[in-house]
């Protein structure tokens, strides 16, 4: 297989994550995408370590929905710059509803290998995640007045 279609197919494989699994909730879907050696935030390995994630995210704001904004791949990577949607109706991580509607952007590198994720990097705005439901204060991200630059 060329480069080219090694890097169409990852891309396939990543938004098949995104569409298939995570904005319709089958995550058992996962085991076709995700390799065995894949590990996960907690240290858990494979599918259900990716899978443990998503679940949490879907039952803390069960209408969550993922929008891809962009996707990048090189080589063995696909890069995407997504945002997602959804109202915080369940408890999550702890944090009791707040009934609040947000949205959240990242950027996530996925690396694959043998069609499968192996491995990914996030970088999401985790500040404006607890602003939106009101755990921190909207005020703490923000420059004084007097500190503004014009």
């Amino acid at each position: 297989m060329s480069v080219t279609q090694t890097s169409d197919k990852n891309k396939e494989i990543v938004q098949r994550i995104y569409e298939d699994c995570l904005n319709t909730g089958q995550l058992e879907l996962l085991n076709q995408l995700v390799g065995q050696d894949f590990v996960g935030i907690n240290g858990q390995k494979g599918p259900s370590a990716f899978a443990a994630i998503i679940q949490e995210l879907r039952q803390g704001f069960p209408d969550i929905r993922w929008t891809i904004e962009e996707l990048i791949t090189e080589g063995d990577r696909v890069v995407v710059r997504w945002r997602w949607q959804g109202t915080h109706r369940g408890s999550f991580r702890g944090i009791p509803a707040s009934q609040k509607p947000m949205t959240n952007s990242a950027i996530a590198i996925y690396q694959l290998r043998d069609n499968k994720v192996v491995q990914t990097w996030i970088q999401t705005d985790r500040l404006g995640f607890l602003q939106q439901i009101g755990v921190v204060s909207p005020e703490l991200g923000s420059v004084p007045q007097s500190q503004k630059i014009n």
